[in-house]
């Protein structure tokens, strides 16, 4: 069994072997994987040493007090978050040798092809076609809200395969390339006037059937796995006391005192407590996580994420009055990523508004929350048995 001085000495290895200060950082980065230093817990051969999850926190303390290099995990979030997850438990031995190590080593970026015009909260409605022709799937559809697609190598993607059943039974999983003939990305504007979001139009792609993810029709059980994982990507995120969003609004409000009036000192007094509720329990579910594979849980802290952050950044805008009304530039760009933190307080008020929606809304959220943790009962269900091509549209 792997130790914290096995880890250890892996680390000062790969330090020795590759000095942070003189190898190039592609390198580096190649060579912690191939150590298994990437994800402990993976298995060995794929980047990891069967190693219990909880330790892969010894390995990044050490790589990090080196000056080692680390991936972009905002460029890269959805691939370590949700396809990597997926591709493992799913995958075929091939799978795992063709996409594992280059998404972990950022030669190749990840997007999310689930959502789409008519079925948002409502995923298992989704219409995109996938047609058996040989060895080949045959793809046409639409999907929208899909960050990063235009920066994106390859996309995880559900289709329906089987109209004639009920919608969640019709269902395939596949490996996407965003390269192909017939993938084309169009840029969506957001509130914030940055178009980090697309919307993909599949015509007629050919996908092989080495790229599909789990067994036919079963593309609804594989999506719950990337879904359970994407919110906790999402809502478990790690950080340090007094950070985040309540972070930024408490060091506005001590640096500002002309800024502070009882009713907002009540106000953010309150959050930070919230903020603080949530930290520990992001810390309590990092630590099921790595007993095991992640569960409903995670849904309610990404609730509670989006609420706090969306009540924060309210309260900055509150607090500065007039200035919290600037906002920097309303060029059409198309960024790599969210940056809550590196942006000012009117960026960061319109862009919460999406913590709600992206990731599983949170209408749908409470509804997990209410029926797999609660145990409550669910709400009444008139398509459950209905072929999905019967389904009113």
């Amino acid at each position: 069994m792997t130790t914290v001085d096995d880890l250890q000495r892996r680390v000062a290895d790969l330090l020795a072997a590759y000095p942070p200060e003189s190898t190039p950082r592609q390198d580096f980065l190649d060579a912690r994987f191939d150590a298994g230093l990437a994800w402990v817990h993976f298995p060995e051969g794929l980047g990891g040493l069967n190693a219990p999850r909880s330790l892969q926190s010894v390995v990044d303390k050490e790589l990090a007090a080196a000056g080692a290099p680390d991936n972009d995990k905002r460029r890269i979030g959805i691939g370590l978050g949700m396809a990597a997850p997926t591709i493992l438990a799913f995958g075929t031995p091939d799978q795992h040798r063709r996409f594992l190590r280059p998404l972990w080593t950022e030669r190749e970026v990840w997007c999310q092809l689930f959502s789409e015009p008519g079925a948002g909260s409502d995923l298992a409605a989704l219409g995109t076609r996938a047609v058996r022709d040989g060895d080949d799937w045959v793809v046409t559809g639409q999907k929208v809200w899909t960050s990063g697609a235009h920066k994106s190598q390859w996309a995880i993607l559900v289709t329906r395969t089987d109209p004639d059943v009920p919608k969640h039974r019709g269902m395939t999983y596949f490996v996407c390339d965003m390269t192909a003939p017939g993938v084309e990305v169009r840029p969506l504007r957001q509130i914030t006037g940055e178009a980090e979001f697309n919307e993909v139009f599949l015509s007629e792609v050919r996908i092989p059937d080495a790229h599909r993810l789990g067994a036919v029709g079963e593309g609804w059980k594989v999506a719950q796995t990337t879904l359970m994982n994407e919110r906790v990507a999402i809502g478990g995120a790690e950080f340090p006391r007094d950070g985040g969003m309540v972070g930024v609004v408490a060091e506005t409000w001590r640096e500002r005192p002309d800024l502070r009036t009882s009713e907002l000192h009540d106000r953010l007094l309150k959050l930070w407590v919230e903020g603080e509720s949530l930290r520990l329990v992001s810390s309590r579910l990092r630590q099921q996580l790595a007993a095991g594979a992640p569960g409903p849980e995670g849904s309610a802290v990404k609730v509670a994420f989006s609420e706090l952050n969306q009540a924060a950044s309210g309260l900055e805008i509150e607090l500065l009055g007039e200035e919290g009304l600037r906002y920097d530039d309303w060029t059409m760009r198309r960024p790599d990523g969210v940056n809550f933190l590196g942006r000012e307080a009117g960026y960061r008020y319109l862009r919460a508004k999406g913590n709600s929606i992206e990731g599983g809304t949170s209408e749908v959220l409470r509804n997990i929350i209410a029926e797999r943790v609660l145990g409550l009962p669910s709400e009444p269900r008139i398509d459950k048995d209905v072929a999905w091509k019967d389904l009113p549209r």
